[in-house]
């Protein structure tokens, strides 16, 4: 037994040191350059998708962090009924919401929403009102209990929902009367939650989903004609809407310096120059004050310099670039409410297990009831995943992805939406430690006398470089040596220490350390991505890449170690750019189709980073995935017309150019017309795309997003809505818009024609 402990307080405390401190207490490991694991970022930021794009999106303090932990707990929380939308369905008609309304509070005309913040009686005279009062003149709230219990989870990053969808700010506004300083509590609970947060040696985030407030929330309600009503009932014009929304940003951001500014969806609904100015904002700011910030989002901002978040899901399968997903104790609803059931320990353990496999972190919501009080039921899992980190960190956190993620029966993830599952004896994840010399195999349950791992198979890995294998035992720091095994094409199997667990755990962690860099397998490259590169020529050796850009340190991540690149295929319609420097800078080398060797072309083990692209020049088919049909322009479409879908013939009118603007938007040109798909003024729902002369209006421009494996998202830049099907409809159909949202039916295919 032996080996460095892995000290968890050390570590939290130094990443509360800002800008580039050491990472201490870690199983030795060298801190890695940043460079590796992000694009380096700029001095200041200017208001441009081209300025903001170039801020690394997860930091490495970040990317070491694994798992945080945020809450739902406001107005919403005093009712305690379906869920954090109360403000909402109350005033539905027919609504289970609007039945309890009226049987417990009244008519939601006569007892409407703002008195749960001002506080009024219900229908029995008790008075109701979210209040919560500090444990230290006899409440029940004491934000530094609720610290100290993150810390005891598990958490490196944590804090509250600032501002839900129905308008109410938790912190000292200025812009925003409806407060919780100027009514209700009259408390700065943001400050309070960010003191003992920060006490407590942990990141900050805040959460934000303050742009449906004034999208579509209270859309119920009926006309307010008190101006402080409009302002809460989301009911002002457009442009003060837009600069409510950033104005309260501003606040957030210049008065509590959040490390993280985490944002629910239709942000794609905000205007985009508001947009970009909280961005410039939000990391100028950061620079002067010497730290590294993650911006999140669900739509209107992109992956290149902000933090995709899936929320309550992930990937399927390892991604690329690094990402969040936000999950909830409770799979009814992410507050508290009457008889709220939770997910099991295994549940919710085995998927942060899971999406650091896979190369993202994992954001988990709590709901503490009106008062301030947590629930023993959330504190008992809380507890339990902070007791499985403390004896097992160092396999979690400060580790990164290795090339392949797991194996096993159990399928994880897939989308957004997708129930968290616990795993079984047959499934192993993996992560590496950052130096590449340790490779970390954590078993959802105890796998008996013999450990059988199939990644490793003789046909796929060299052992020869391994030179330890070790169970992490009960106590962090200490191990179980593992001297048996044997390797062969079925596999590494591993004399365990018997066949009966020997300690309690929801999962177990075997530790293999190499003398040098881990292996990487021989992975297949049968993908729908449509870029592969190799490290060896004739395609040998490879990963498989979708449409964007990769860091040396993404490329890592993937099994292509730096400028080890020798071959590369590129399906039809795309190309594939490959730099001599780490972040897309130097000599330039670009592909449109196989490349067996690359000897000859200069690129040959030259190529550290890579874009992914559509190939401007080609044309290409648009397919749904739903229903089959391709994008059809017409002939002789009038200026105006709207494209249809058909079913595809090779005929021109149903062939398209995807040309990059190089802003992170693209035009989308029809072969037979020459017209472009334009979005339209209309943000309605369902509203018709059309097509029209290019004239570079925004209108007209389109981020294509890879939403899951060489399926896209196509975003309207000015109106925030996503190219729809329908769904099962018949050809000759109209192309649609609609908000963003997991259906298949808002989900393209792009290939040759």
């Amino acid at each position: 037994m032996g080996g460095p402990h892995f000290n968890r307080r050390t570590f939290l405390t130094s990443l509360s040191v800002a800008g580039g401190a050491t990472i201490a207490g870690l199983p030795a490991v060298a801190r890695a350059d940043p460079a590796r694991d992000a694009v380096a970022g700029q001095d200041s930021y200017s208001e441009t998708w081209e300025s903001v794009n170039q801020h690394p999106p997860a930091p490495e303090w970040f990317q070491d962090a694994k798992f945080g932990i945020y809450f739902h707990w406001g107005v919403f929380s005093v009712p305690a009924f379906g869920n954090e939308w109360y403000g909402r369905f109350m005033y539905g008609e027919g609504t289970s919401e609007n039945l309890h309304h009226r049987n417990v509070y009244g008519d939601p005309s006569e007892w409407p929403y703002h008195n749960f913040i001002d506080g009024a009686r219900n229908q029995a005279g008790d008075w109701r009102q979210f209040a919560p009062r500090l444990s230290s003149v006899g409440g029940a709230f004491d934000p530094d209990e609720w610290a100290q219990l993150f810390v005891d989870a598990g958490a490196t990053f944590a804090g509250p929902v600032a501002e839900h969808h129905d308008g109410y700010s938790m912190w000292d506004s200025a812009v925003n009367e409806w407060n919780s300083v100027a009514k209700g509590p009259h408390l700065d609970l943001l400050r309070l939650h960010a003191d003992a947060i920060r006490g407590r040696g942990l990141k900050l985030l805040v959460a934000m989903h303050h742009a449906y407030n004034y999208t579509g929330f209270y859309s119920h309600v009926s006309p307010q004609s008190d101006p402080s009503l409009r302002k809460l009932y989301g009911q002002l014009d457009s442009e003060a809407g837009n600069q409510l929304w950033y104005d309260k940003l501003r606040e957030v951001v210049d008065g509590y310096q959040p490390d993280i500014i985490w944002q629910d969806f239709n942000l794609n609904r905000v205007e985009e120059a508001r947009r970009l100015a909280f961005l410039a904002h939000y990391y100028n700011r950061a620079v002067a004050g010497d730290r590294e910030v993650v911006a999140t989002y669900k739509d209107g901002f992109n992956r290149l310099g902000q933090l995709y978040d899936y929320e309550r899901g992930g990937p399927a399968d390892l991604e690329i670039p690094y990402w969040l997903t936000d999950d909830s104790i409770s799979s009814s609803s992410w507050c508290y409410t009457v008889g709220i059931g939770y997910y099991s320990l295994e549940q919710m353990l085995h998927s942060l297990i899971d999406r650091v496999s896979k190369n993202g972190n994992m954001l988990l919501n709590i709901a503490p009831m009106a008062d301030g009080t947590i629930p023993s039921g959330q504190r008992a899992i809380l507890l339990a995943m902070g007791d499985y980190l403390r004896r097992f960190g160092e396999s979690i956190y400060a580790t990164r992805a290795w090339s392949v993620y797991g194996e096993g029966p159990t399928k994880m993830g897939g989308d957004a939406f997708t129930t968290p599952r616990a795993g079984t004896a047959e499934d192993i994840r993996f992560t590496r430690d950052k130096a590449g010399t340790v490779l970390y195999a954590t078993v959802l349950g105890w796998p008996g006398g013999t450990l059988n791992i199939a990644t490793p198979a003789s046909v796929r890995i060299n052992l020869r470089s391994l030179r330890s294998l070790q169970l992490l035992d009960s106590i962090a720091g200490t191990y179980v040596d593992l001297p048996a095994r044997t390797q062969d094409r079925g596999g590494l199997r591993i004399t365990m220490p018997s066949d009966e667990a020997p300690f309690s755990a929801p999962a177990y962690v075997v530790k293999l350390t190499f003398s040098g860099p881990i292996p990487h397998p021989r992975t297949s490259t049968d993908s729908p991505l449509p870029v592969s590169v190799y490290r060896d020529v004739d395609y040998a050796g490879g990963a498989s890449l979708g449409v964007g850009a990769y860091t040396a340190e993404q490329l890592r991540v993937l099994g292509i170690d730096l400028r080890s690149i020798s071959s590369l295929r590129v399906a039809a319609g795309y190309q594939v750019t490959g730099f001599a420097n780490e972040n897309f800078t130097g000599r330039e080398w670009t592909f449109t189709a196989d490349r067996g060797n690359l000897r000859g072309t200069g690129g040959n083990d030259a190529i550290a980073s890579v874009r992914v692209r559509f190939n401007p020049v080609a044309y290409v088919r648009i397919t749904n995935v739903t229903n089959d049909l391709v994008l059809d322009g017409g002939d002789d479409a009038a200026a105006g017309s709207s494209p249809t879908q058909s079913t595809w013939d090779g005929g021109a009118r149903r062939q398209w150019r995807i040309v990059d603007l190089g802003t992170g938007y693209h035009r989308i040109e029809n072969r037979a017309n020459g017209l472009v798909i334009d979005g339209g003024g209309r943000t309605d729902s369902g509203a018709l795309a059309q097509q029209t002369p290019w004239n570079g209006a925004t209108t007209q421009q389109w981020q294509i997003t890879d939403h899951a494996g060489g399926r896209y998202h196509i975003t309207n830049r000015a109106i925030g809505l996503v190219l729809d099907s329908g769904g099962h409809v018949p050809p000759g159909s109209p192309l649609k818009q609609w908000p963003a949202e997991t259906s298949p039916n808002l989900q393209w295919t792009v290939t040759a024609a």
